[in-house]
């Protein structure tokens, strides 16, 4: 099982309890994770981050496919089911419409085409305006939490050492 990321997690990071300049610890937990391919994004993700043309996204760049995954078959043949499942809630149109046209029906498809565990800083919502990434979860049994039960769970320490 591995973590797939959602933007927000690395957005989040950057701009306020991870930003690159004081905790570097952090994004060096995941590059290693990455290579112990525990943890991983998805392409579509990466590209919303390299949009931001910031230091975020200069990260992300020299991560690549590595990080940043391509949809493969297995992905592709879970669309219909993510698809199915979003067109027969009873979210508003433009709501659906929407969902299937952004990284987070990509990152659901390749979390239930490979058992894995997504991350977001997204919570639940009755709202029938919006799809939110852990509805999509729990309607299709995909294994969803915050990143701070993610570094809990795998017991991530980010201890205060020397400057460099």
């Amino acid at each position: 099982m591995a973590y797939l990321l959602d933007a927000n997690v690395f957005i989040q990071a950057k701009d306020l309890h991870y930003g690159l300049d004081f905790c570097p610890a952090f994004w060096d937990w995941l590059v290693a994770n990455n290579a112990a391919e525990k943890v991983f994004s998805i392409e579509k993700v990466g590209d919303e981050i390299n949009a931001g043309d910031d230091e975020l996204a200069v990260w992300a760049k020299t991560r690549g496919q590595a990080f940043f995954l391509k949809p493969d078959e297995q992905v592709a043949g879970q669309f219909p089911v993510v698809s199915t499942w979003a067109s027969g809630r009873h979210y508003e149109p433009v709501a659906v419409s929407t969902f299937l046209q952004v990284a987070d029906y990509y990152l659901v498809a390749h979390a239930l085409a490979g058992g894995h565990t997504l991350v977001t800083h997204e919570v639940p919502s009755s709202s029938v305006k919006k799809i939110k990434i852990p509805n999509a979860c729990v309607a299709l049994d995909i294994k969803c939490m915050t990143p701070y039960e993610m570094l809990r769970h795998e017991r991530a320490r980010f201890v205060l050492g020397p400057a460099p």
